[in-house]
């Protein structure tokens, strides 16, 4: 019983959490109409920044010390950047459920590099599972044909940049915290965004309603980090984990109702595909931590 009530809170807290990152991304795209994305950037990350080094001191973390240089720090911190900088890119040129729908394939490629540079083991059918997964990303930006933009890459090279910023986490000393790690990976952006103002033009200023905006952007985007923590610390990492594909729902129900856009059949098939591969992925691998755990035990 126990378990089943704390299974059910972290899957409402994993799905708040989904439902405060698709609202963070409804308010960058609005932001990104008129502003030019290296000062959305640079604002985002300059809010994340302040916001997390204040809940890094609060809890006691040091910001500033040797560990910055770790050389699994610098590389996820790398990846955090071209992750972030390729996401927000892919929300303000493409549909925002094309975006999130290629975003979905970020826990296949985070298996895949756990397979491939941390030696973890991955069965034929996971493989098979990831390959699937990848056809589905192909599905959705259909390369060769006329449906076809070459923006809809900017979605691609995030989920490159956000699986290797979780594959190289795992390798990060458990010294540093989670509060530390985000307060440095929100601060890469700054510089970052603002190498892309150089290339884009001045920044725009900032009129209330902007900052009304950036102001919701982060406040949402806060929570959502919060209730994911929560999420995995509640419930079962494989009972809870699924509903991360509620993401996907919510950016194209705001894509509808707020940007008028009308995802197209293929768009919602590749998603799908996505969705179905990586929940598969899942059931792959509780299947093998139940295996592992019965193997494990005692006899008697």
């Amino acid at each position: 019983m126990g378990h089943g009530v704390e299974n059910l809170r972290g899957s409402l807290l994993m799905v708040a959490a989904m439902a405060g990152f698709a609202l963070e991304d409804m308010c960058v795209k609005a932001l990104s109409r008129h502003m030019p994305v290296g000062e959305v950037l640079a604002l985002m990350g300059l809010g994340g920044t302040v916001i997390f080094a204040a809940l890094a001191l609060r809890n006691g973390d040091r910001l500033f010390s040797r560990d910055l240089l770790n050389p699994a720090v610098i590389g996820r911190n790398f990846g955090e950047l071209v992750g972030t900088l390729s996401f927000v890119c892919a929300i303000a040129f493409t549909p925002l459920a094309e975006a999130s729908a290629i975003l979905q394939a970020t826990p296949l490629a985070v298996t895949l590099g756990a397979a491939l540079f941390l030696g973890e083991t991955v069965g034929w059918r996971r493989w098979s599972a990831i390959l699937v997964g990848f056809i589905g990303v192909l599905v959705v930006i259909r390369p060769g044909t006329a449906g076809f933009s070459v923006l809809s890459l900017f979605a691609v090279v995030a989920v490159i940049g956000l699986a290797a910023r979780d594959v190289i986490t795992r390798r990060v000393p458990r010294s540093i915290t989670s509060m530390q790690l985000a307060t440095y990976g929100f601060a890469t952006c700054i510089p970052a965004g603002a190498a892309l103002l150089v290339l884009q033009g001045p920044p725009v200023p900032l009129s209330p309603g902007d900052l009304a905006q950036l102001g919701a952007a982060l406040v949402v985007g806060t929570a959502g980090y919060y209730a994911l923590i929560a999420a995995m610390r509640i419930g079962e990492v494989a009972v809870i984990t699924p509903f991360r594909y509620t993401r996907l729902i919510f950016a194209v129900a705001i894509g509808w109702t707020v940007f008028a856009e009308h995802p197209d059949q293929w768009t919602l098939i590749g998603g799908l595909i996505i969705v179905a591969s990586g929940l598969y992925t899942l059931a792959r691998e509780r299947a093998r931590a139940r295996t592992a755990r019965a193997t494990a035990a005692p006899l008697g």
